[in-house]
């Protein structure tokens, strides 16, 4: 994996980003990647794609190199840093890539700058709804009557949130790599000096509770979600959307793509990737950045 310089820019919000770019000729591509991840997440994909693009990829606020000042609540927070980046460097007619929580940020950051953003692709993303967290029971399985979705509920989850943050707190690589393997990399892993790198800029964050909360109360729709009433946010997106969703992925189902789809009607376009996880990078890159590049030609 081609390794890129980290570099920093102080923004509006009074954070310092952590930033990767290609610095090669070409429309401006930007990439946001997801929870318990970073901008090295994104390295192999900005390797194709530098050839014919300007590629820049975020350390979002609280992940990787990039600074953590202040509690983030919503998808919205976490957009107005990429906002900010946006118009500071004076980047217009890009293209932004979103995975997974990234999709979300990408889809808020659309909303904001319609003059800004041409067009958004949706990798493995959060559904416009949100994302479903459960209540557990005393074997530790979800009660699905019973959805949480406030800060004090989220930070006592015994399976999703408190494992990973004492596996932060310690320094535990090994769980953080048995959760990836178990749910992202189920069907290919990266090549073990790639991963020991995916593994290190992992264990940087430290939001993992904000993000949770943004997701479960993530919801641009005209519709409630089970928890919140939607926003109808999805009115002020102008850009077409690119849907790309790995059909086998454990963390977002495909069925969240195909109601992506449905809700934007014909603004948006789904690509299903057959033998593809939550990490359309390490199962099928080749298709991917051929989907990206068809898509940003046209």
């Amino acid at each position: 994996m081609k390794n890129y310089e980290v570099k920093t820019i102080d923004v509006s919000t009074g954070e310092t980003l952590a930033y990767r770019t290609t610095e090669t000729p070409g429309p401006i591509v930007l990439l946001l990647h997801g929870n318990m991840s970073s901008s090295v997440h994104f390295q192999p994909l900005m390797e194709r794609l530098e050839k014919n693009y300007n590629v820049f990829a975020l350390d979002l606020v609280g992940f990787g190199d990039s600074t953590y000042n202040r509690t983030l609540n919503t998808l919205r927070d976490f957009s107005e840093d990429v906002q900010s980046f946006i118009t500071t460097l004076e980047l217009s007619d890009l293209t932004v890539i979103g995975w997974s929580t990234g999709g979300g940020i990408a889809l808020e950051a659309a909303a904001a700058l319609p003059d800004r953003i041409r067009q958004v692709f949706l990798l493995n993303s959060v559904g416009l709804k949100g994302f479903k967290m459960y209540k557990k029971g005393p074997d530790f399985q979800p009660i699905l009557s019973e959805r949480i979705y406030k800060r004090e509920d989220i930070v006592k989850d015994p399976v999703q949130v408190l494992p990973v943050l004492q596996a932060y707190e310690t320094g535990n690589k090994d769980l953080i790599k048995q959760i990836w393997n178990s749910t992202i990399y189920n069907l290919n892993q990266p090549e073990e000096e790639d991963y020991a790198q995916f593994i290190d800029a992992v264990m940087k964050q430290r939001n993992l509770v904000d993000v949770d909360v943004a997701l479960t109360q993530f919801n641009i729709t005209h519709e409630h979600n089970g928890v919140v009433e939607g926003n109808g946010l999805i009115d002020q997106i102008k850009a077409p959307i690119i849907v790309i969703h790995g059909e086998k992925d454990m963390i977002v189902p495909v069925g969240e793509a195909k109601e992506t789809k449905r809700l934007f009607g014909d603004q948006a376009e789904l690509h299903i990737v057959k033998e593809a996880g939550h990490s359309i990078i390490t199962d099928d890159i080749e298709q991917l950045s051929r989907l990206i590049e068809n898509e940003l030609e046209n």
